[in-house]
This record gives C-alpha cells, sequence and structure tokens, in this order.
C-alpha cells in the first residue's frame, strides 16, 4: 500500500537514507538500455535493483509506462546507425541508460506511491495518476518506482487518458509543441513577406511519432493558415506517416536511401513545389542536416534540438552562412506547456499519434520492431500493476 514517508514512524531507519528496512531490504525491477559498443549483441538487461528513497521535498512513483523516447545524449552516437537490430552494446551500468544512449526514459506515466515529509501545500494524493517532467537530473525512468525531488515536476492526468498515451507527452510531444511555437514567429514572417496569396513551405524531417506530433499540434494552432501552410514529411521509413498523410494534408517524402544524394534533395524539392522555408529536424543527423540545408532556399530557418546543437551549427555554419541560412537551437519545453498539452489532448483537441504497448519484459523486441520502422508512431513500455506483482507472489 502506497504510504505518506515519515522517516520517524519508519520501522529501523536508516540513517543516511531515510528508508525503512522493509524498503531497503525490497527490490524493484529495471531495464537497461545500453550504448552501442562492438562487443555484444545484447544491449537490454533486465536486473533488480534497491527501492529509492523518497526526497523529502518530492514523491516516489511507481512507473506504469514509459515512452521510448527521442532524446539522445550524443548526437555522435547515432548519427551512423541505420538499424536498432544491428547495434552491438556493452556491459550494463546498472542505470536505465549511459550518457550516450538511444532511449534514456524521459517519458514516464505512473501513480504517486509516497509523499515526501516536507512536501507543502499540494493538490496530489497518493495514488493519483501522474507524469513526470523531463527535468534536469531526471531519473532513470525504466524501472517499476523512481524518485521525483520535488512535487513540481509531477502533472495529475485526467481520468480519460490512459497512462499509455500520457507516456508519450514529457519528451516528444513536449518538443514538438515548443518547436511549433518557436516557428510561429518564422511562419509569420515569411507569410508576411510572400502576401496575402503567398505559401510557407515547411519541411519535417525524421522520426515518424515526433512529426506525428508536430503535424497535430501545428494544425491546432494554426487553423487560419492552413491553406497558406504547405507541411511536408521527409522520412527514411514510413512509421505511421502515411496513415496521417490525407487526414493532416500533408506530403510525404521518403528518403531512399538507394538514390544518390542530389537525386534525393530534388525529388524534395519536387515534392515541396521548390526550396524550402522552413525546417524542423527531428533526426538531426549530420547527413539529415546537409540534405535539409539544400533544401532550404536562400534565407531560410532551420530548428534543430539544443541537444545536438552546438556540435552540428558548429559543423555546419559556414555552409549556412553562404546561403543565409539560420541554424536555431530548440529547448524541450516548459511545465506549462506540459500542462497545456495534457489539457489539450485530454480533451481531444489535439489527437494523439497511434502507439503500441509492450511489457518491459518486451524491450528487445520492441527496439527490433522500431529498427524496422514498423511501428507505426510510438513504442511504449509497461510495467505490471502492483496487484498483479502480488498475486504472483
Amino acid at each position: 500500500m502506497p504510504v505518506i514517508f515519515k522517516p520517524e514512524e519508519a520501522e529501523k531507519p536508516d540513517e543516511a537514507s531515510g528508508q525503512s528496512s522493509e524498503d531497503m531490504s525490497r527490490l524493484v525491477k529495471q531495464v537497461s538500455i545500453e550504448s552501442p559498443t562492438h562487443k555484444l549483441k545484447e544491449c537490454i538487461f533486465n536486473f533488480e535493483t534497491p527501492m529509492p528513497d523518497t526526497p523529502p521535498a518530492g514523491a516516489r512513483v511507481k512507473v506504469r509506462n514509459a515512452g521510448v523516447c527521442y532524446r539522445l545524449r550524443s548526437a555522435s552516437s547515432s548519427s551512423s546507425i541505420k538499424s536498432i537490430e544491428a547495434l552491438h552494446c556493452g556491459s550494463p551500468l546498472h542505470h536505465s541508460v549511459r550518457d550516450t544512449s538511444l532511449f534514456p526514459g524521459y517519458e514516464v506515466a505512473g501513480t504517486v506511491d509516497a509523499l515526501g515529509e516536507e512536501v507543502g501545500e499540494t493538490d496530489l494524493q497518493l495514488g493519483d495518476r501522474v507524469i513526470v517532467y523531463p527535468y534536469e537530473g531526471h531519473p532513470p525512468g525504466y524501472a517499476e518506482y523512481i524518485a521525483v525531488p520535488e512535487v513540481q515536476y509531477l502533472i495529475k492526468i485526467p481520468d480519460n487518458m490512459s497512462l499509455s498515451t500520457a507516456a508519450m507527452l514529457p519528451s516528444g510531444a513536449l518538443w514538438a509543441m515548443n518547436t511549433v511555437f518557436s516557428a510561429h514567429n518564422h511562419v509569420e514572417k515569411v507569410l508576411a513577406e510572400k502576401g496575402e496569396t503567398g505559401k510557407c513551405a515547411l519541411l519535417l524531417v525524421g522520426t515518424g511519432g515526433l512529426a506525428l506530433w508536430a503535424m497535430r499540434i501545428a494544425r491546432f494552432y494554426w487553423p487560419d493558415k492552413r491553406e497558406r501552410i504547405n507541411i511536408n514529411v521527409a522520412c527514411l521509413r514510413d512509421e505511421g506517416i502515411s496513415i496521417a498523410q490525407e487526414y493532416l494534408k500533408v506530403n510525404v517524402v521518403q528518403w531512399n536511401e538507394d538514390l544518390y544524394e542530389e537525386q534525393l534533395i530534388e525529388r524534395t524539392k519536387d515534392a515541396c513545389g521548390g526550396p524550402v522555408d522552413i525546417v524542423i529536424d527531428f533526426s538531426a543527423t549530420s547527413r539529415s542536416i546537409r540534405r535539409a540545408l539544400k533544401c532550404l532556399a536562400p534565407g531560410g530557418v532551420m530548428l534543430m534540438s539544443s541537444e545536438h546543437a552546438e556540435g552540428l551549427i558548429s559543423r555546419f555554419s559556414s555552409v549556412a552562412e553562404k546561403e543565409n541560412h539560420q541554424l536555431i537551437p530548440i529547448e524541450f519545453g516548459t511545465l506549462n506547456q506540459l500542462r497545456n498539452l495534457v489539457h489539450l489532448v485530454s480533451t481531444g483537441e489535439i489527437e494523439p499519434p497511434p502507439h503500441t504497448i509492450f511489457s518491459a519484459d518486451q524491450a528487445n523486441e520492441a527496439l527490433a520492431k522500431i529498427g524496422r520502422g514498423i511501428i507505426p508512431g510510438r513504442a511504449i513500455l509497461e510495467f505490471p500493476e502492483e496487484e498483479k506483482e502480488e498475486s504472483e507472489e
């Protein structure tokens, strides 16, 4: 049963950690998705780790779902990877990820298991369904329990929203929203320069799930300019993009690796009606940036993740300067944006992309299917409910 954590009431507390002997002796499941190396074929490890402490001003969350998310700790680690199936991984570090891993587990949905003794006024109660804002220092999310240092990072989820849907919001969807917001002024500037009948050509590059979120969010926030904004998507694999092609009225360009790069560029420009005004690059690899810049009109703008920006901007700044291109890093969004996103999705104003649920024990299968590009939308890991775990003991 979840309890308010009070060290003075705990049975035989450990002075250093503040945990009861029962909590200290309890082990919980965790999945580790490791970084690429050249030694081992398996890159997923299942093991047990001690129950985390409940922070004095924070909470302990029982994780139910965790999105296989898009935040990368190193752009270089993924720039040359063509298939996740081909990854070779090193020994586990007993953390969800290494700093160069592909899937850090920053999209977490679950229930409040315990509140710290120093938590003041809050609308949170034990058992509340929540998501965790991806703050700096976010703990590994592929575990049954995580400790959150401050309750301000927890956002309650409405009853009509499933936890698996909620788990898509904190990283990928939030970044897509902030990117659309950041692109707004650039879109307005292009439309103003082109006059009342002019159009703004927007190219989304990269992963299907992120592009699907961005398309839905853009259509919601720019309804009156729907006919003046030409949205195009360039991707290596389908990943559900074609499902939304007719519904969202976008052009999809398959970046087929069998073609020479210049052929891909010409194919993209033809689909977009010429060079594009704005690029949003969700993959942010050297290859995608190079291609996208060739599709960008002189004076155009490219938006990319701030986590990759420093090295990529340094590498491509001279190329961008020749055509007066702007390379702009985008942060992952704010707490208020995430709260707003929860509201919009729960009310049906923004429809979430499709997702597929895999049990935590099926993480290998999830990654293999992502690598083959056969999951439409998102992949979500799921840990068992407490009742099921107890019944099996």
